[in-house]
């Protein structure tokens, strides 16, 4: 299959950065970080997390993140919720764009420790957060898999399984009277390769022709960057990505660094490959160096270390 002539990046650096961070991150400098990366030419950004602060203390702040947020025309500030209780939080906090959003487990083992869930459990959940969605007239935009390609605490897990999680979902939509969702398969725990991605996204692709599929790759064992363009390879067009590589599973057991694939990486590859994003690189480089003093210590991204490529000017003489 040949490269898509344009891909969608969804930036999800702030939440996923600022839920793994160890210390404290004023609310002020969250919202300078959100709002750089609004001017970039990214039209999706998830701002913030309704989660229980207790587990996740970074996200203590959310409502009030949002209250300063000022979203610039175009751009849709996001939220992830994992439960009833985070979508009614949800619901009633400012300046956010909700699609409705439900998360599932491949691996059991993940479940039980991430969201203290089994299969069953797991799917009650998806199933109850559908019908608030029926209830309260949200599009039902996003059905994730977790752990779609290994686990830490598992290990291998069967493709069948992410079948199975697919199928569970779409049959729970179709029964709410939703449309089918995008389909984001995630490496929550970095073991994807391009071997286990052409083997998921093919048999998922083989059951489901139409369905819109997405990537969330983690880039902790540096493999994100090629399993993305395996990915584009097949067809894919959607990607989530994080500024700076910023982020990662705060319930992973990783232990090196966790960060998404990184933002202003894999737009660089895209612009030298021709595949369009509508990002504007050189904003990026800069809120990727933002995010970089936001959290006080260096993130992993390397383009804006290394800056964007440049013809090779003449010769000194």
């Amino acid at each position: 299959m040949s490269l898509p002539p344009r891909i969608e990046i969804r930036e999800e650096g702030p939440r996923e950065g600022f839920q793994f961070e160890k210390g404290e991150i004023p609310t002020a400098r969250k919202v300078a970080l959100i709002q750089a990366l609004a001017g970039t030419g990214l039209r999706r950004i998830q701002a913030v997390s309704f989660v229980d602060p207790r587990r996740v203390p970074g996200m203590a702040d959310a409502e009030a993140v949002c209250q300063a947020l000022r979203p610039p025309p175009g751009v849709a500030f996001g939220a992830l919720w994992l439960n009833a209780k985070g979508f009614l939080r949800a619901l009633v906090a400012p300046n956010l764009t909700l699609d409705g959003s439900v998360s599932v487990s491949a691996s059991e083992a993940f479940g039980r420790r991430n969201q203290n869930r089994d299969r069953e459990q797991d799917l009650a959940a998806a199933a109850a957060l559908m019908a608030l969605y029926a209830e309260h007239r949200i599009p039902f935009a996003r059905a994730t898999v977790m752990a779609a390609f290994g686990c830490n605490f598992q290990g291998e897990v069967p493709v069948g399984a992410v079948i199975d999680r697919v199928a569970a979902i779409l049959a729970l939509a179709g029964g709410a009277g939703l449309e089918r969702p995008v389909v984001s398969l995630a490496d929550t725990m970095a073991w994807a390769t391009p071997r286990r991605v052409a083997a998921v996204v093919g048999a998922v692709r083989e059951k489901w022709p139409e369905l819109e599929l997405s990537l969330h790759l983690h880039d902790t064992r540096g493999l994100a960057m090629v399993n993305a363009w395996e990915g584009m390879r097949l067809g894919v067009a959607r990607f989530d990505a994080a500024i700076a590589g910023l982020g990662g599973c705060p319930f992973a057991r990783h232990a090196g660094a966790a960060g998404n694939i990184c933002t202003e990486d894999l737009a660089l590859l895209c612009a030298e490959a021709g595949i369009e994003t509508g990002l504007d690189l050189e904003r990026l480089i800069e809120a990727g160096r933002l995010a970089e003093e936001v959290v006080g210590h260096p993130l992993p991204g390397r383009v804006k270390q290394g800056g964007r490529l440049h013809p090779a000017g003449p010769p000194p003489g």
